[in-house]
């Protein structure tokens, strides 16, 4: 449990950082520049255009997030069974996690269909105008899932950060003995002794 892990770590926490300031960025950045081009039938194309270039970038964070989160959840297991709290923390965090992927994967579907209305005049990407009423559907719920992701990844930093405090030394010694009491039954404590020598 004392190992380092420094290159799962850092997967985990740049993807993580990518994935969240990007899509920040894009929602900021990439749609409201868009919504204030003067020629309303090159709005679409101009946010479209950013958000493509991204893609692949975005893609390979999720990706070192997931193997950085994945190799870390496998190292830390024996904290996970032995010190309170921590297996809660680690299913609030997959539960965000797959709620961000599939948030973005979504986001991403809706985005390639308003891509195909390419010259249609529009007041942004996310706002529809007169012409743009068969794609205003995507649009509506483009403009609430491009807050969703950073709101979703945001949370995930600060569940990272609750994780980090959870590995203080004695955070982690309050923890064991809490999960110990609870573990009173033999059966328990001998399960208990395997994980504590598995770990060491």
């Amino acid at each position: 449990m004392s190992q380092r892990h420094t290159a799962l770590r850092s997967l985990h926490d740049l993807g993580l950082a990518a994935w969240f300031g990007g899509t920040l960025m894009g929602a900021i950045g990439v749609n409201g520049a868009a919504a204030k081009f003067a020629e309303p039938r090159q709005r679409l194309r101009l946010a479209s255009k950013g958000w493509s270039r991204w893609t692949p970038v975005n893609a390979a964070a999720i990706g070192s997030h997931l193997i950085g989160a994945t190799g870390e959840l496998v190292t830390e297991s024996p904290r996970v069974a032995l010190q309170s709290g921590v297996g809660k923390m680690s299913i609030a965090k997959a539960g965000l996690t797959a709620a961000a992927l599939g948030t973005t994967a979504y986001s991403r579907m809706l985005g390639k269909r308003i891509e195909q209305a390419d010259g249609m005049a529009s007041e942004g990407i996310t706002e529809p105008g007169e012409e743009s009423q068969q794609i205003a559907s995507e649009q509506r719920q483009l403009k609430v899932l491009q807050w969703a992701i950073p709101v979703l990844t945001g949370a995930l930093i600060i569940v990272t950060a609750l994780a980090g405090e959870q590995q203080k030394p004695r955070q982690v010694v309050k923890g064991v003995f809490k999960q110990a009491r609870k573990a009173s039954k033999p059966s328990n404590m001998r399960r208990m002794a395997q994980l504590i020598q598995r770990a060491r």
